[in-house]
């Protein structure tokens, strides 16, 4: 898949819900890691809302039990890929989405402020889809292209001990490493 960024930070193709949970960047701060996560709600399951709803603040707490723990979570991505490789997009990649929280990587603290958050939706010990692998590809080309990205990892990578995803089913080898991959 061949993904074009346009100017405002916005994939063109791609489907567009904005999140609230977002911010300015620090000024002059440079776009240079990708930050690969899962997500799936509840957990386990594919397909429905609640992403969406959770990215957008409008997640029924009564909806499933899961839900009572994480109503107030003030979250996002810029993207989430589905199962079935639709890309939405809730934060332009110029903004800061809240999708690392407390984070570190290569001594840099904050990682949000100088990095994309891409979901995936699926859980830590699930296989993604040939689908999500040729969407994500696409996406990071478009990012590398865009931006000095210098490294990609993961959510665990960046918060060792709080996080674990994208968990063991991800497949590394799938996605572009390097500029010219």
């Amino acid at each position: 898949m061949q993904c074009v960024i346009d100017a405002d930070g916005y994939v063109v193709g791609a489907k567009q819900i904005t999140s609230p949970n977002c911010d300015a960047r620090p000024a002059g701060c440079a776009i240079e890691l990708l930050v690969i996560h899962c997500i799936s709600l509840p957990p386990g399951e594919f397909g429905g809302s609640a992403i969406i709803d959770l990215f957008t603040n409008r997640l029924d707490a009564a909806a499933h039990p899961y839900y009572s723990g994480i109503v107030d979570l003030r979250v996002s991505a810029h993207f989430l890929i589905r199962r079935d490789g639709e890309l939405i997009q809730f934060v332009s990649t110029e903004q800061r989405a809240w999708h690392a929280g407390q984070s570190c990587w290569r001594g840099r603290s904050r990682c949000n402020d100088f990095s994309v958050g891409i979901e995936l939706e699926g859980t830590d010990d699930s296989v993604f889809e040939n689908a999500q692998y040729t969407v994500l590809a696409g996406l990071v080309r478009a990012l590398r292209a865009r931006y000095p990205i210098l490294d990609i990892a993961g959510h665990a990578d960046v918060a060792p001990g709080r996080k674990t995803d994208p968990g063991s089913g991800f497949d590394w080898d799938r996605i572009p490493r390097a500029s010219g991959d």
